[in-house]
């Protein structure tokens, strides 16, 4: 989930019935016209962190409860340089990266309430210093990106997508040979990052009849499946890759030229983590010459961009980094973050606090 990656704009909140179809957050001057909303100044601060053209769901929520300040507002809001620097609650919305120097401008700041599952936008360092606590979506995503890895795999190896084009083309009629898949049940299945999203994973693919190896910062003593400290060695005894681990400085393309080649031939990557985790570059070329099986992407390195080259191949399956949302997740997600929002204000304890000892 790294890049931009904004939230769907026919997601409703489910205590407001009208959808946000397109159109930009109210502005801090409009909700203070809402002559239904409480005096503004008894409302306590909440500053937002976002890309400015991003667009998410339940502001209008936020708004009845909390004195919204955006850097992004439209039209400006000419309080905010002074107003800003009190604010003790900082909600960072999608991946904008949170740096040393965002800090800096808000010396007030106690607490960053994220609304993704990674963490890798945020200087966690900076946090620390600073005495700042942190949140993530935490598992709010996961069955939800465990379902898509499973989708996005069955469509590789099955060729979903390339027999809904070849029906839709008008060439079943015509053309009597259609190109053979492959079955996923039985299939040796190595995960890299057996988290949360890594762990519901295994699962599914248990219940295909596949046999499970992974790669992770740790043994897990609560599972039976085989680990591999090396990425290399993992994916050398495996049909399927899944990728669905965090980006640090150490997973930056973790699958890499060697992995790929002991991968081989007949296997498959998917990733539903981050694009960098995979050297992009090679992938391509290991793909456009045949050297590895296919691959289901939900993920790119530099997004929106995805390598034309991949744009032509029917082993490939292409997605628009929407492996985690759904209606449900989302109203999931507001859930937390109305949670954490209130747990600042009660000092009570927060849901998915990333540690930073």
């Amino acid at each position: 989930m790294g890049g931009l990656v904004p939230f769907p704009v026919e997601y409703s909140s489910p205590e407001h019935e009208t959808p946000i179809i397109g159109e930009q957050p109210p502005t801090v001057a409009g909700a203070a016209a809402n002559q239904c909303r409480q005096p503004e100044q008894k409302l306590p601060l909440l500053l937002l962190h976002r890309f400015q053209n991003f667009k998410f769901p339940f502001f209008s929520v936020l708004q009845t409860k909390y004195t919204i300040l955006d850097p992004h507002a439209d039209p400006p809001d000419p309080s905010f340089p002074v107003r800003s620097k009190s604010a003790r609650l900082m909600l960072c919305m999608g991946s904008a990266p949170l740096t040393s120097d965002d800090l800096d401008r808000y010396p007030a700041v106690e607490c960053v309430l994220g609304t993704i599952t990674g963490n890798n936008h945020f200087d966690l360092a900076a946090c620390r210093r600073r005495g700042i606590r942190v949140t993530s979506a935490g598992d709010v995503f996961s069955d939800d990106v465990a379902d898509y890895a499973i989708g996005l795999t069955i469509d590789v190896q099955r060729r979903a997508s390339v027999a809904d084009r070849f029906v839709r083309s008008g060439s079943w009629p015509v053309q009597n040979e259609y190109i053979l898949g492959s079955k996923v049940s039985g299939n040796r299945v190595g995960i890299v990052g057996l988290g949360n999203i890594g762990s519901r994973i295994a699962k599914r693919f248990e219940a295909f009849g596949c046999t499970i190896a992974y790669n992770s910062r740790n043994i897990k003593s609560h599972v039976t499946y085989t680990y591999y400290a090396n990425v290399g060695d993992l994916a050398s005894i495996i049909d399927i890759l899944i990728v669905c681990c965090a980006l640090t400085n150490e997973t930056y393309h973790v699958i890499n030229k060697d992995v790929m080649t002991a991968l081989g031939k007949t296997g498959i990557i998917v990733n539903v983590g981050r694009g960098a985790l995979i050297d992009e570059k090679e992938l391509v070329e290991f793909l456009v010459r045949g050297e590895i099986g296919g691959a289901g992407l939900d993920v790119f390195e530099h997004e929106p961009h995805v390598p034309e080259e991949l744009l032509a191949l029917d082993n490939v399956v292409l997605s628009p980094h929407r492996a985690a949302f759904t209606s449900d997740s989302f109203q999931a997600l507001e859930k937390l973050v109305l949670h954490n929002l209130h747990a600042f204000f009660s000092n009570e304890p927060f849901q998915a606090e990333i540690r930073l000892d």
